[in-house]
Parts: structure tokens; C-alpha cells; sequence
């Protein structure tokens, strides 16, 4: 059982609050929290219902089990600074929908799927994004990567060293394929310096503070009426915003992320193409 009645219900839903998501990122830079949320209780309360009405309740179970497996997965992504917030409850709210077959091995190669499609076309859109950022501010992303380049030298060079170690020993024992695949890694270090680039360079903003949102990152420490505010991951609390609303005189340095919610639509996207083409049909 995977693309149902059952399902398709719930695979409308996902999309419905997905697309939701996204406008919501788009024009915000934030996801309303009962926005993620209320799709965990629609998404158990459609398979409770389902689950009374054929008296087999592994519909509803199933939900929570995914649920849960997602609260975790979600977590581990927040604090591993993997996902922002509204990114990570996003994720947790999915879980809830992810669990399409009664079968958990298929239910566990569903969940490894969609976060590789999420992460791969995340990583994908976000290049393009940077790209369109670079053309937009091409002369201070010209002055700030020669900047970084400059700073990460010496590590590039003695990773740039390493690799190449690593190639001869592969050529020598023979492994060309993997001598080949490890050639990859040596952009690592021009994409690291790129991104670092497009982030000190277009992605820094000085904003008046009316303009400013609870959640919102400070790219540097402010004090504000004797406290300090630190610049952190999980952004401005609301008390913090209300101090700096009340008693900051000062325009604040925001840093700006990219949007990460389009990913997570092409990623749906995806797995739901997949599902339909290779796996079981109507």
C-alpha cells in the first residue's frame, strides 16, 4: 500500500502545506510555527479517522511512529545547524504524512529517500540561488573572494596536497575509479571559499529595527541597554527583539539565510514521481 485513496490524500496534503511553506519563506525568511504544526494534526487526525473507519489502526500508528522518527531526525538537523528552525519542524511535521505502506522496511527506504531528494535538491537550488545573488552583487563578491581566498590559502593548499597524496596512493594500488572519484573532492575547498563569499558579501544586511523579526540572525554581538545579545543559531528570541525594538538606537547587521523550503517541494516532488513510476500504483 502506497499510492492510495489513503495516500493520495495525505500526498496532497504534504504539498498543500509545502507550497504554503514556501511562499511563506519566500516572503518572510520564516515559517509560522502553527503553520507547521497544524499539518501534524491534520495529517494524525485524517489517518485516526481513516483508522476508526476501518477498524485497523496501524493507519493512525504509523503516523505516529513517523512522527516521532522525524522529531528526532529533525532535532539531530537543528543542532547539527543542518536546517533552521522552520526547516526542522517542517521536517517533523512530514513525518506524519511519510509512512505510506504498512511494510517499515519500505516505510524506512521512503524516509532515507526523501531526505537525500530534500538535501540534493536543497544543495542544488541553493547554488543557483548564490549564483543569482553573485550576478546581482558581482563587484562586493568579486572583493570579498579574493578576501577569503587569501585567508583560507594555506588550508586549500595543504588540502589540495592531501588529495593528490591520496590519488597517486589509488593510481599505484591500482583503484582507478576510486583515484578518479576522489578528484571531486578537490573543489571542496573553492566551494567552501565561495560560499563563505556570497555569505560576508550579499547575504549581510543593515536593517532599521522595525524591520527586524523575532528569529532573525544577528551577524554580530549588539548591547542593547546594558545586555548583551549574542549572535547565535537559533536567532533573536521575542524578548530579545523587545529590547532591541524599546532601547536599540542603532540600524542592526542581520544575516540573511537563503530560503531552504523550495527544496523540500522538489524533493516531494521527486520522491512522489519516484513512488508512482517505480513502486506501486493505483
Amino acid at each position: 500500500m502506497i499510492l492510495n485513496e489513503e495516500n493520495l490524500f495525505l500526498i496532497i496534503l504534504a504539498f498543500i502545506w509545502i507550497i504554503g511553506s514556501v511562499f511563506q519563506d519566500l516572503k518572510r525568511r520564516e515559517v509560522d510555527n502553527i503553520w507547521n504544526f497544524s499539518l501534524i494534526f491534520f495529517a494524525l487526525g485524517y489517518r485516526f479517522a481513516v483508522s476508526v473507519f476501518n477498524m485497523n489502526y496501524w493507519f493512525f500508528i504509523n503516523g505516529l511512529l513517523g512522527f516521532f522518527v522525524f522529531l528526532i531526525l529533525g532535532n539531530v538537523f537543528y543542532y547539527s545547524r543542518v536546517f533552521a528552525g522552520g526547516d526542522a519542524k517542517l521536517l517533523i511535521s512530514l513525518g506524519a504524512i511519510l509512512p505510506l505502506s504498512y511494510d517499515w522496511m519500505i516505510n524506512l527506504k521512503i524516509f532515507g529517500l526523501f531526505v537525500f531528494l530534500v538535501l540534493g535538491a536543497g544543495a542544488f537550488y541553493v547554488l543557483v540561488w548564490s549564483f543569482f545573488l553573485v550576478f546581482l552583487n558581482f563587484d562586493k563578491f568579486k572583493k570579498e573572494f579574493k578576501k577569503q581566498f587569501q585567508n583560507y590559502k594555506i588550508i586549500s593548499s595543504v588540502f589540495f596536497v592531501f588529495l593528490l597524496f591520496v590519488f597517486l596512493l589509488l593510481v599505484l594500488l591500482g583503484k582507478t575509479e576510486f583515484a578518479l572519484a576522489s578528484l571531486v573532492f578537490i573543489f571542496f575547498p573553492l566551494l567552501f571559499v565561495f560560499a563563505k563569499s556570497v555569505e560576508e558579501s550579499c547575504m549581510v544586511k543593515l536593517l532599521s529595527k522595525d524591520k527586524i523579526t523575532e528569529g532573525d540572525w544577528l551577524y554580530k554581538d549588539i548591547v542593547v541597554n546594558g545586555r548583551l545579545i549574542k549572535a547565535n543559531w537559533e536567532g533573536i528570541s521575542k524578548k530579545e527583539l523587545n529590547l532591541i525594538k524599546r532601547y536599540y538606537k542603532k540600524k542592526v547587521l542581520i544575516k540573511q539565510g537563503i530560503p531552504f523550503t523550495p527544496g523540500f517541494f522538489f524533493g516531494f516532488l521527486i520522491l512522489v514521481v519516484v513512488l508512482w513510476k517505480y513502486w506501486i500504483r493505483f
